[in-house]
């Protein structure tokens, strides 16, 4: 199979479902954004992996790049394209709420929003969380000229505070000074 098919030569391309649109489309935007997080979830499982204090959250992270490709599966279905992709299941939304309650167990209270940074891993924490909002964002706009499933409107929005909080268990795992911001 080519990898070429030279349909989105002019500037369209397809939809779950057939449906043709510009590939400045919402819902393009929306799954491509999700797209771009999933590479960045996945440099931030490979940065990890090298943490012995961190690794052990590697397959964590696989799991999640598997629901991100559903959350654009979900966001890519157009005309003609209904019923064929599966919600996201509400238990995966709740395994990030439990792991962002056990990760806050070890991390001291804040009142103060934190600065990233200090380390690699805590950085890409924080890309990833940014990257995250911004797909949510998308997902928005294309929730307002089409069907979006909840579940992953839903999905993202805990996503991004699953990132927030990993990043402050990477500052403390790998003894990492966290900076809060005093404006």
């Amino acid at each position: 199979m080519k990898i070429y098919t030279k349909s989105g030569d002019k500037g369209t391309t397809s939809l779950i479902g057939g449906e043709r649109v510009s590939k400045c489309d919402l819902r393009v935007e929306a799954y491509g954004s999700v797209d771009e997080l999933t590479a960045y979830v996945a440099l931030l499982a490979d940065t990890m992996r090298e943490c012995d204090s961190m690794a052990p959250i590697v397959e964590e992270l696989h799991h999640i790049e598997s629901r991100l490709m559903g959350v654009a599966a979900l966001l890519a279905v157009g005309c003609g394209g209904e019923n064929k992709i599966e919600p996201l299941r509400g238990e995966y939304v709740v395994e990030l709420e439990r792991a962002i309650d056990m990760y806050t167990e070890e991390l001291r209270p804040i009142t103060k929003f934190t600065i990233p940074g200090g380390h690699r891993v805590v950085s890409l924490c924080h890309v990833c969380r940014t990257v995250c909002r911004r797909a949510e964002r998308a997902a928005l706009r294309a929730a307002d000229i089409a069907d979006v499933d909840a579940s992953a409107l839903c999905y993202l929005n805990r996503l991004s505070d699953y990132f927030y909080t990993l990043g402050r268990l990477a500052t403390e795992r790998l003894g990492v000074e966290e900076v809060e911001w005093i404006p």
